[in-house]
């Protein structure tokens, strides 16, 4: 919550909020004919599902959906649009070209005396090509190869939509009045869009089973706006795969029932509704909706071939009222093809989706995202030697990837550009040449990042420029650090702070220098003399964060000031394994009525007006095709679907710059997260470790704790900051998510799409007799004489971005200053 991951900082993020507050408008400029409508009965009223409606004298059409809706969109169209189905009469509807419009079908009833027919109870047939489907996963998926290869092309577009006519004239908008000549029309729900910026790349992609191994190489890529290495890599063929035949499809971290799934006729409902040859295969349509609302499943369609039994294509969009933020509407298809006549494969990959803030909303701007991708060139179970898979990294973006000219690109897409994606490389580049755009850029990035850019370098962040804590009263701090423009490879920062009440002025100063950005190499050092909360977690607020000294349960009294150096380099082996060499000085000085108390050798008790201490530390983390989204220096991890290992190893050296002590201390833990079928996913976290050595207590495993009242899950949210202290511990988190799982079938709440959440957190530890015997420990830290537990209940999704969890205290009861329960809150985005 509110914390800034990165500095990454392309075109494309910020261009997009600022049309989200800028844009409106209804011009329309298309160069094919585009027509959505509906088929109802003229007795009824009702939706006809189903019915086919085409162009006349063609055989360019669609089937209705279970709604009677129906979307088209062809640059071939003849004159007249027909809908038909059994029963009724045909209707006709004479079509404008090259142009946007809805025509609504009313069919009447066709009183044609039929023969009796006699309808004897049997099995759906759908439900038996369902099974066959099952039951043929493993020969149809191509997840079953020893090794594959082939060409990708991919093509991204994104478009601001709800573009309307009243906001057109202002004056905001004049020096962008010549966007709205490039308004278009969408099928998938008739909103007016504006193309914002389009991406293209070239690529091979290779697989290999076993060992497994995956390499793409991005050898040309075009991008409007954006010249990132980062974004490149997301826009080839790794980062965006799924596989209908899976049981479930992960979109936006949510897990999708697949329509194949092996529990499908749990979910769904399938009809039969066609059958016919399909570029040269005979083929049924089986249409699929689910079975009850709000679950993350789908509805529409499939074509399936009639003797391998796999899916030639598929259409479908997420099921209306599905539990998820921020996507008003997304569809998803793809096409396969036999390759050496024995595997199906795909050949094409499309998908739209309608982004908003608000839920089905027709006024506010918001976006389409548009991905369509394209195979060819297969070459199947021929592995490259393995000197080729050795390489530290899995994506590579060639040194002229950006370099290609327009001649190449006409010669190797795999499908030309229409009218309208041409023109957005132009008005991209013109928009960003603009002095208004360029302003409102720098104010988004303000908001989103935190510091405000100020030519080469950044001021901030500005939500620590004023603070207070009990310890220095009120807080000035006036920060910043230099951007990609002062230097691409090494990046300064420097703070300087003042207390009102302490009356001191604290500081720090440290840089980062990229040696390579993949794989990952890079060196840090840094000096910092300021307060510092000791025992903070790794996910807590900076002591200095306006929002946590407002929010806190406690007075910010148990801070110490400290003065430390540290050097650290950074080494990525390959993509998932790294390591960290960290040299670290450090001196620890109480402030206010803290004390550190010991006993000498002779049993006297004496106070310690500091500690020093100087430690070098390993640090190892395994994350197994661990994916990022890199910004000019730093990154953030988009997940991984393994385990996360770490592993810390570090020794006092005694001696060493004033260092007063010789210790050991190692620790390994483990996070991970997972679905768990329909009933949401989950996430747990379990750490071990030990010291040894005789130590002040600031030295030893301070146990994190939370004093505000904003949730923290890699924190004890009801253990006080001291409370507790070891020098050999276990501890363990686990929560579930079950994403509307329950609520989603109360009817009055089902509208308000909130979800359940529920956590339990742990602790046990000792302290071995010599620590016990050196440390006076103040009165506010005690021992886990026996281990603490904490657990929640919680609803997350409140208006999209807030989360409210009760937790109360199952351990250590009888503590003075304590909280047995409270409640807290946290926001976080999520879809």
């Amino acid at each position: 919550m509110f914390r800034r991951l990165t500095s990454y900082k392309p075109f494309l993020p910020a261009a997009a909020i600022l049309f989200t507050c800028l844009l409106s408008g209804n011009m329309l400029h298309s160069q094919v004919t585009k027509i959505v409508g509906t088929v109802t009965d003229s007795v009824s009223g009702k939706p006809i599902p189903f019915a086919n409606v085409f162009f006349n004298g063609t055989t360019i059409g669609v089937s209705t959906d279970f709604d009677g809706k129906f979307a088209l969109e062809t640059a071939h169209p003849s004159d007249t649009l027909v809908a038909s189905s059994v029963g009724y009469k045909k209707a006709f509807a004479a079509i404008q070209r090259n142009r946007f419009q809805e025509i609504h079908f009313i069919l009447a009833p066709d009183n044609v005396n039929l023969p009796e027919i006699i309808i004897v109870a049997g099995e759906n047939p759908a439900e038996i090509l369902l099974r066959k489907i099952i039951s043929h996963k493993e020969l149809n998926n191509k997840k079953e190869f020893s090794a594959y290869q082939y060409e990708v092309y991919n093509k991204i577009e994104i478009d601001a939509n709800n573009i309307s006519e009243q906001l057109k004239d202002r004056r905001i908008m004049r020096p962008f009045r010549f966007v709205f000549d490039y308004v278009d029309t969408s099928t998938l729900n008739g909103k007016p869009y504006l193309p914002i910026f389009l991406s293209e790349s070239l690529s091979d992609y290779y697989f290999r089973k076993n060992p497994r191994s995956e390499r793409e190489i991005i050898k040309a890529a075009k991008v409007s706006g954006v010249e990132n290495e980062s974004v490149l890599k997301y826009l080839g063929e790794m980062f965006q795969k799924y596989s209908i035949y899976d049981n479930f499809i992960t979109l936006f971290q949510k897990n999708f029932i697949s329509p194949v799934s092996d529990n499908g006729l749990f979910n769904y409902r399938y009809y039969l509704i066609d059958s016919t040859w399909f570029d040269g295969k005979w083929c049924y349509k089986i249409m699929f909706k689910p079975r009850r609302k709000q679950e993350l499943t789908f509805t529409g369609h499939f074509w399936v071939h009639d003797t391998t039994y796999a899916v030639k294509s598929f259409e479908m969009r997420i099921a209306e009222g599905a539990n998820i933020n921020f996507i008003n509407d997304l569809m998803i298809s793809q096409e396969f093809d036999l390759i050496d006549g024995r595997y199906w494969m795909v050949v094409r990959d499309a998908g739209i989706g309608d982004f908003n803030v608000l839920e089905d909303h027709n006024r506010t701007i918001g976006f389409f995202g548009r991905k369509t991708t394209t195979y060819r060139n297969f070459v199947l179970n021929q592995a490259k030697e393995d000197e080729f898979y050795s390489s530290p990294v899995r994506v590579i973006v060639a040194d002229n990837a950006y370099k290609k000219d327009e001649t190449f690109w006409v010669n190797q897409r795999h499908e030309a550009l229409s009218k309208d994606e041409r023109t957005i490389y132009y008005m991209v580049d013109t928009l960003r040449n603009l002095p208004a755009f360029k302003t409102w850029i720098d104010i988004i990035e303000m908001v989103v990042t935190g510091y405000w850019e100020w030519g080469k370098v950044e001021l901030g962040p500005y939500m620590s420029l004023v603070s207070f804590n009990a310890i220095e009263g009120g807080r000035i701090r006036l920060g910043g650090r230099t951007t990609s423009e002062f230097s691409q490879k090494t990046r300064y920062h420097a703070h300087i702070a003042y207390g009102t009440r302490d009356r001191r002025y604290k500081a720090g100063v440290g840089f980062m220098h990229l040696l390579n950005s993949n794989p990952r190499r890079t060196i840090e050092g840094d000096f910092r003399y300021d307060i510092e909360q000791l025992g903070n977690s790794p996910n807590a607020f900076r002591e200095d964060f306006l929002l946590a000294a407002v929010f806190r349960r406690n007075p910010a009294d148990k801070l110490s000031l400290t003065r430390e150096f540290t050097l650290v380099y950074e080494h990525e082996w390959f993509q998932g394994f790294s390591s960290k060499i960290n040299l670290i000085h450090k001196e620890i000085i109480p402030v206010g009525e803290a004390r550190i108390e010991v006993f000498n050798g002779d049993g006297e008790l004496f106070n310690k007006e500091s500690i020093q201490t100087s430690e070098a530390r390993l640090d190892l983390r395994l994350a197994l095709q661990e994916n990022y989204v890199s910004g000019d220096f730093d990154r953030i991890s988009l997940g991984t679907k393994y385990p996360i290992l770490g592993i810390q190893y570090g020794y006092g050296i005694p001696g060493f710059l004033d260092s007063e002590y010789e210790y050991h201390r190692l620790s390994f833990g483990i996070r991970h997260w997972f679905n768990i079928w329909g009933i949401g996913w989950s996430k747990y976290f379990l750490e071990a470790g030990k010291i040894w050595g005789t130590l002040p207590f600031p030295l030893l495993k301070l146990h994190p704790g939370n004093e505000t009242f904003i949730l923290d899950e890699t924190a004890f949210n009801l253990m006080n900051y001291f409370e507790f202290v070891s020098d050999q511990y276990l501890n363990f988190y686990y929560s579930h998510h079950f994403d509307g799982f329950f609520l989603n079938h109360i009817p009055l709440m089902r509208r308000l799409k909130w979800r359940e959440v529920t956590h339990v957190r742990g602790v046990m530890g000792s302290v071995a007799s010599g620590n016990m015997e050196y440390n006076k420990f103040p009165l506010v830290i005690h021992t886990l004489h026996q281990p603490y537990f904490e657990a929640g209940l919680g609803i997350e999704n409140i208006f999209k971005i807030f989360r409210v969890d009760a937790v109360w205290r199952l351990s250590h009861l009888s503590a003075p200053d304590i909280n047995r329960f409270a409640l807290f809150v946290n926001m976080q985005f999520t879809f």
